[in-house]
């Protein structure tokens, strides 16, 4: 069942989430959340319980908003060609999952297997597939894509090749001239981008003619 959320707990979801994307996890204190959302620390535990318990609800609040968000980008361009819109979903998902990467610091396993954030990450992963099927159906009978791969397996390969390269940058960073972490970042989606557009067109046996 989906969660629901007041304008209250959106608010101090949404200073945290800032607050995070800056400072990290560990850096953020439950005093730091207080102070730029205008609230008595007591709200924390009135709200959510405890700042753990917080950062479930604000990844589940953020996979909410991803779900939608992604149901009403894939709408903006259904209309396309399918190879622009296959292309455009790769961008779409790689971006997003780059812009959220400081969830991986603190999104710990029994967050992701909670049962309420389970069934709205399930619900998101079935829309992207939908939309993948959909697109490369599209490319069969228009005769652009020769090959049907399993849409679901389309996205693993987007979503485990990005989470492989946020989640293991000791590595990655290894072929990547970066001189700081903005430009890291940067060219780091950009090399992982191109590379999933080559490896998913080839596998739909792309006609570029």
């Amino acid at each position: 069942m989906k969660k629901k959320f007041t304008d209250k707990q959106i608010k101090i979801l949404d200073v945290a989430e800032e607050l995070i994307a800056k400072k990290g996890f560990d850096g953020t204190s439950v005093r730091d959340i207080c102070t730029k959302a205008n609230i008595n620390v007591a709200m924390i535990s009135y709200y959510f319980g405890s700042k753990e318990k917080m950062m479930s609800y604000l990844y589940q609040y953020r996979v909410q908003r991803t779900k939608e968000s992604f149901s009403e980008f894939a709408q903006t361009i259904k209309e396309g060609k399918p190879e622009m819109q296959m292309k455009e979903i790769i961008n779409y998902i790689v971006s997003l999952l780059f812009k959220y990467s400081y969830f991986h610091g603190f999104v710990t396993q029994e967050i992701r297997t909670q049962d309420n954030v389970k069934d709205d990450l399930l619900e998101f992963y079935q829309i992207c597939v939908a939309r993948i099927d959909d697109i490369v159906k599209k490319g069969i009978v228009s005769g652009v894509f020769h090959n049907a791969p399993k849409s679901e397996d389309v996205l693993t390969m987007i979503i485990g090749s990005t989470l492989f390269v946020i989640r293991n940058r000791n590595f990655y960073e290894l072929y990547i001239p970066a001189t700081n972490e903005a430009q890291y970042m940067k060219e780091a989606e950009q090399k992982l981008r191109s590379s999933i557009l080559l490896s998913v067109f080839a596998l739909l046996d792309y006609d570029t003619d």
